[in-house]
C-alpha cells in the first residue's frame, strides 16, 4: 500500500492529463470522426465560454467574437469562391478562343471582347472584326481555302493537347487529389471521413489552374462540379484560421456544407439552388444554423461573381434566357418523353462510366494517366473541330440551344422561312417552316449528340478536374432542341390536328424549341445525379422563368423514376462505392432480418476481443497491445474475468497520452500501472508511479445488445454518425461493430464484394 503522502504527491503528477495536450481529439488519415464526441466537445467549449463571459468585459468581447466567427468565415468563403469563379470564367473564355485565333489590339481579349472594342464591327458581322485574326490569317495571310482550314484545324488540336498535357502534368506532380469532380469525396468527407490534403492549399491552387486548362482544351467536361471542390477548399482554409473550427472536425463539416452551397451558387449563378444542392445532395449533417449560414455564403459568393460580371451580360451565367410564350398542357407529353430519355441516358452513362473506371483501376490502363488524357483529348479535338456545335465551348453550345429565335438571331437553328407580309412585334414571331439551315443544324446536332454521349463516358474520371453537370446538360439540351423543332414543325404543318387545334392557331407563336432544350437538360442532369428539388430550382434560377417550373418538375421526376428503375445509385454514389469509401447513404434501405450478433467481431472461432482492464495493466502491456494490433480503439473492462464494460479508449489518444506522460511526468516507466478509475489502485510500497488515463476514456460509449436488429444498428450508425458500437449482454462485453463492419455486411447482403470497402 502506498501511504497518504505518496498518494497526494503522485496525484498531482498523475492528473497532468487534466490539462489538454497537443493532438488529443484529432484523427488519423483515412479514419472516421466520432460525431457524438465532437458535438459533446463543442458543447463543453460553448459552456466554458458562456461562464467565462460573465467574469470580465474582455471575456464577454471574446465570447461575442466567437459567436460571430461563423459568419466571418462564411463571408470570406463567399468572397474567395466568387472571385475564383469569376477569374476561372474569364480565363476559360480567353483560352477557349485562343485555340482559334488571337486579338491583335490586346492578346488577353477573347474574341467577343476584341470585337466589342472595335469601331469597325457591324451588327450583321459582329463576330468578324479586323482586330481578331484566326491563326491562318496571322501566319499565312489566308482566311478561306483548304490550306487555311487545315492550318486552323492543326493548331486547334495542338492547343488542346498542350492545355490537356499541362493540366494532367500539374495534377500528377503537385496535387493528385485535384483530379475528378470532387463531389464523391466531398460527400464522403462531410459524412465524417478524414482525407488529409484533399481540401489543402495545394489542391485549391492546382485545381483552379488546371480547371481553366481542361475546360479550355475542349474536353467533354464542365467546371461546375470542381467549383464545389474549390469552394470547399476555401472553406477548409478559412476554418483552419479559427480554433472553433480547426479543433473540431464536426464544426468544420458545417462550414464545408455551407462552402458546397457557395460553390454551386457561383457555378450556376443559383444561390438558392446551391443551398438546396448542399442539403439534398452532399451534406450528411445539416442543422438549421448551417442552412442560414449556407444561404449567407451563397449570397456573398453570387454577389461577388455579379460584381466581376465575367460574361458581360450582367447575369451570373452564360446561358440566361427569357421566353415569351407560355407552355400548353399538350406539351407535357414530349416533356415527359424527354424525362424518359434523361433517365435512360443517366442509367447508360453510370453503367458504362463505372465499367470503364473499374477497368482503369484494375488493368494497366491506370498506370498511364498522362497518355490516356492525351489520347482522349486528341480524339475529342479531331472529331469536334469539323462540327460547329462541338467545336465551341459546351457552355456556349447550351446557351445557343436554350435561346429563343428572335428577329435578330443569326444562328443556323433560327434559319426559318419568313413570311414577307409579317408585321409582328419582335418578341412574338409566329411559328414558321424550317429553312435549309435548320435541317443541316439538326443533322449536325444529331452527330454532336452521339459524339457527346460516347466521349463523356471516357472523359469523366480521368486524372484531371472534370465536372459532369455541363456535358449532361448539353446531351439533354441537344436532344430537347431537336424534339422541340420537331414538335414546332408538326404544329405548323398540322395545326388542324385535334391536339394542336385548341392552342396552336395559324400565325401564332405556339412552341418554343429553347424550352424543350432546357427541359431536356434538366432531365439528363437529373438522370445522372438523381437530384430533384435542387435541380428544378437551379434550372429556373438559370432561366428566370417561374412559369416553367411544372415542365421542369415533370421531366426531373420522370427521369428519376426511370433511372431508379434500373438502379438506385446516382453517379456520385456509384463512384463512392467504386473507390470503397466508407459512406453510409441515408437513402439506402436495409430490410434484412439479421442481428447485431451476426455482424459483431470477434466471430466464432476468432481470437478474443483485445481489451484494456481498468487497473491491472502496465504501460508496457498497453504499448505491446497497441504495437501488435491495428485497431482504432479498445474497450476498457473491469477485469478479463468479469468483462463488465467501463468505457472506450481511442488508440491515437493512448499513444499520445503515454508519450506525453513519459516526457512530462517523472517516475512513469514501463512497469507503471495504467488505471482508468477515479482513485489509484492499491499498490506495493516501492512500485513506480501509476499513470492515470481516465481523462481520455469515453465513459459513455454507444452500446447495443446482441439481439438488436441490424436494421436498428444501421439506423443508429447513420443518424448518430458513429465510428463503432459495442455489443453487450447484461453489462458484459461481447464484441464490437465498426462502421466498416456495417458497410461490409450491407455489401454482403446486396450480393456485392464485402472487401471492396477499403478504408477504416
Amino acid at each position: 500500500m502506498v501511504n497518504a503522502g505518496d498518494m497526494n504527491g503522485s496525484g498531482n503528477l498523475m492528473d497532468f492529463l487534466d490539462e489538454p495536450f497537443p493532438d488529443v481529439g484529432t484523427y488519423e488519415d483515412f479514419h472516421t470522426i466520432d460525431w457524438l464526441r465532437e458535438k459533446s466537445r463543442d458543447t463543453d467549449r460553448h459552456r466554458k465560454i458562456t461562464s467565462k463571459s460573465k467574469e470580465s468585459i474582455w471575456e464577454f468581447i471574446k465570447s461575442l467574437l466567437d459567436a460571430w466567427s461563423g459568419w466571418v468565415v462564411m463571408l470570406l468563403i463567399g468572397l474567395l469562391a466568387g472571385t475564383l469563379a469569376g477569374v476561372i470564367d474569364l480565363a476559360v473564355d480567353w483560352m477557349t478562343d485562343l485555340k482559334e485565333g488571337v486579338c491583335l489590339s490586346a492578346f488577353w481579349y477573347s474574341h467577343e471582347q476584341c470585337c466589342w472594342t472595335s469601331n469597325e464591327t457591324t451588327f450583321d458581322d459582329r463576330d468578324k472584326c479586323p482586330q481578331w485574326q484566326k491563326w491562318s490569317e496571322l501566319l499565312v495571310s489566308q482566311s478561306e481555302g483548304a490550306s487555311a482550314y487545315i492550318l486552323n484545324y492543326f493548331l486547334y488540336i495542338m492547343w488542346a493537347l498542350c492545355f490537356a498535357f499541362l493540366a494532367v502534368s500539374l495534377v500528377r506532380v503537385f496535387a493528385p487529389y485535384a483530379c475528378g469532380s470532387g463531389i464523391p469525396e466531398i460527400k464522403t468527407i462531410l459524412s465524417g471521413f478524414i482525407i488529409r490534403g484533399y481540401l489543402g492549399k495545394w489542391t485549391l491552387l492546382i485545381k483552379t489552374v488546371t480547371l481553366v486548362l481542361v475546360v479550355s482544351s475542349g474536353l467533354s467536361l464542365g467546371k461546375e462540379g470542381p467549383l464545389v471542390h474549390v469552394a470547399c477548399c476555401c472553406g477548409n482554409f478559412f476554418s483552419s484560421l479559427f480554433s472553433k473550427y480547426s479543433k473540431n472536425e464536426g464544426k468544420r463539416r458545417e462550414v464545408l456544407s455551407a462552402a458546397a452551397a457557395a460553390g454551386v451558387s457561383v457555378a450556376f449563378g443559383a444561390p438558392i439552388g446551391g443551398v438546396l444542392f448542399s442539403l439534398e445532395e452532399v451534406s450528411y449533417y445539416f442543422p438549421l444554423k448551417t442552412l442560414w449560414r449556407s444561404f449567407f455564403a451563397a449570397l456573398v459568393a453570387a454577389f461577388t461573381l455579379r460584381s466581376i460580371n465575367p460574361f458581360g451580360n450582367s447575369r451570373l451565367v452564360l446561358f440566361y434566357v427569357e421566353y415569351h410564350t407560355p407552355w400548353y398542357m399538350a406539351e407535357l407529353f414530349p416533356f415527359i418523353l424527354l424525362g424518359v430519355f434523361g433517365g435512360l441516358w443517366g442509367t447508360l452513362f453510370i453503367r458504362c462510366n463505372i465499367a470503364w473506371c473499374r477497368r482503369r483501376k484494375t488493368t494497366r490502363l491506370g498506370k498511364y494517366p498522362v497518355l490516356e488524357v492525351i489520347v482522349v483529348t486528341a480524339i475529342t479535338a479531331i472529331i469536334a473541330y469539323p462540327n460547329p456545335y462541338t467545336r465551341r465551348s459546351t457552355s456556349e453550345l447550351i446557351s445557343e440551344l436554350f435561346n429563343d429565335c428572335g428577329a435578330l438571331e443569326s444562328s443556323q437553328l433560327c434559319d426559318y422561312i419568313n413570311d414577307p407580309n409579317m408585321t409582328r412585334p419582335v418578341d412574338d414571331i409566329p411559328d414558321r417552316p424550317a429553312g435549309p439551315g435548320v435541317y443541316s443544324a439538326m443533322w449536325q446536332l444529331a452527330l454532336a449528340l452521339v459524339f457527346k454521349i460516347v466521349i463523356t463516358i471516357f472523359t469523366f474520371g480521368m486524372k484531371i478536374p472534370s465536372g459532369l453537370f455541363i456535358p449532361s446538360m448539353a446531351v439533354g439540351a441537344m436532344a430537347g432542341r431537336m424534339v422541340g423543332i420537331g414538335v414546332e414543325q408538326l404544329a405548323y404543318h398540322h395545326h388542324d390536328w385535334i391536339i394542336f387545334r385548341n392552342w396552336c392557331r395559324p400565325g401564332a407563336d405556339c412552341v418554343t424549341p429553347g424550352l424543350y432544350a432546357m427541359v431536356g437538360a434538366a432531365a439528363c442532369l437529373g438522370g445522372v445525379t438523381r437530384m430533384t428539388v435542387s435541380l428544378v430550382v437551379i434550372m429556373f434560377e438559370l432561366t428566370g422563368g417561374l412559369e416553367y417550373i411544372v415542365p421542369l418538375m415533370a421531366a426531373a421526376v420522370t427521369s428519376k423514376w426511370v433511372a431508379d428503375a434500373f438502379g438506385k445509385e446516382g453517379i456520385y454514389e456509384a463512384h463512392i462505392h467504386l473507390n470503397g469509401y466508407p459512406f453510409l447513404d441515408v437513402k439506402d434501405e436495409f430490410t434484412h432480418r439479421t442481428l447485431a450478433t451476426d455482424v459483431m467481431r470477434p466471430r466464432r472461432g476468432e481470437a478474443p476481443l483485445s481489451v484494456l482492464t481498468q487497473d491491472s495493466m502496465t504501460v508496457e502491456d498497453v504499448e505491446t497491445l497497441i504495437k501488435e494490433t491495428d485497431y482504432n480503439g479498445f474497450p476498457v473492462v473491469v477485469s478479463k474475468d468479469s468483462e463488465r464494460l467501463i468505457g472506450f479508449a481511442q488508440r491515437r489518444e493512448l499513444i499520445l497520452a503515454i508519450k506525453n506522460a513519459r516526457q512530462r511526468q517523472d517516475g512513469v516507466v514501463s512497469n507503471s500501472i495504467v488505471y482508468f478509475t477515479e482513485d489509484p489502485p492499491e499498490l506495493p510500497p516501492n512500485s513506480p508511479h501509476p499513470l492515470k488515463l481516465r481523462r481520455i476514456l469515453n465513459l459513455s460509449p454507444f452500446t447495443v445488445t446482441d439481439h438488436t436488429p441490424m436494421e436498428t444498428v444501421v439506423d443508429i450508425f447513420r443518424k448518430l454518425g458513429l465510428r463503432q458500437c459495442l455489443v453487450t449482454r447484461s453489462g458484459r462485453l461481447l464484441g464490437i461493430i465498426t462502421k466498416k463492419d456495417v458497410l461490409r455486411h450491407m455489401a454482403q447482403m446486396a450480393n456485392q464484394d464485402p472487401e471492396s470497402i477499403m478504408f477504416n
